[in-house]
């Protein structure tokens, strides 16, 4: 039995970890486990004061496939949520919300890492990082 997928989108609005978590809810999982990739104050040494993410149109349903392909094998999962921002973020702002119910904690410990590893990888998101001394960058995040 393949886990029910929830949620798997990419929003330009903040995201809430605590709405992830509570969308899983299943009287059968005996762990949820949640990630919040939060925008830090910085990268390689310098100081970050904002990001913006940018999204190719077909992001949401690379994100959509990414977790049903995952959701499809993950044996004891109840119940995946996960939402990617894009547009302007501050530090502090949530940027990935991940939440997974399983069974027993090694099966939600395993597969919110594998989702989270797996979304970094192929999402086509890229990130636009304003630093502290006044340059910027572009990551390309997949």
């Amino acid at each position: 039995m393949s886990a029910a997928v929830v949620r798997a989108r990419v929003v330009d609005e903040s995201l809430s970890v605590a709405e992830h978590a509570a969308l899983v809810a299943d009287s059968g999982a005996g762990a949820v486990v949640t990630f919040d990739g939060a925008v830090r104050d910085h990268d390689g040494g310098r100081g970050v004061t904002a990001l913006d993410y940018e999204g190719h149109p077909s992001a949401g349903t690379v994100l959509a496939e990414v977790v049903a392909e995952i959701a499809e094998r993950a044996e004891g999962v109840r119940a995946i949520a996960v939402s990617h921002r894009i547009g302007a973020l501050r530090i502090g702002d949530t940027a990935l919300a991940v939440a997974v119910a399983a069974e027993h904690r090694a099966q939600a410990f395993g597969i919110c890492a594998e989702l989270v590893d797996e979304v970094k990888r192929r999402l086509p998101i890229w990130k636009h990082q304003q630093f502290t001394d006044g340059t910027s960058e572009w990551v390309n995040c997949p």
